[in-house]
């Protein structure tokens, strides 16, 4: 499971940023997943709280947003949300490359005190 070294680094990082801004609890973290990231997010919160034990972070909440597939067609010039793994176009039949958004996995905010 992937996930537990993901959520490990996301903590890191997160620690860090709190040690900079002088901080000595984080209250919720919040991150943003795509939804082709290859991430689970329910695998993710089961991580978030094995890893958060023994840290300043061992209260805080998790938070997961899920980005969904939005891909772009040349041949149409418009977004589309695909509705299935083969990227079609719903409005012309093609087949599109060009995902704009869905791969994302971000840590987007940290609340800490």
């Amino acid at each position: 499971m992937h996930e537990v070294s993901i959520m490990e680094q996301t903590l890191e990082i997160a620690l860090n940023h709190a040690q900079n801004q002088g901080a000595s609890q984080i209250h919720r973290i919040k991150l943003k997943v795509g939804e082709l990231s290859g991430v689970v997010p329910e695998a993710l919160k089961f991580a978030f709280d094995v890893v958060i034990q023994n840290t300043i972070a061992q209260s805080a909440t998790l938070e997961v947003e899920t980005i969904p597939v939005e891909c772009y067609c040349s041949h149409c010039q418009e977004n589309f949300s695909p509705s299935d793994i083969i990227h079609i176009c719903p409005h012309c039949g093609q087949i599109s490359r060009d995902v704009r958004q869905g791969k994302e996995l971000e840590l987007a905010s940290l609340e800490v005190s």
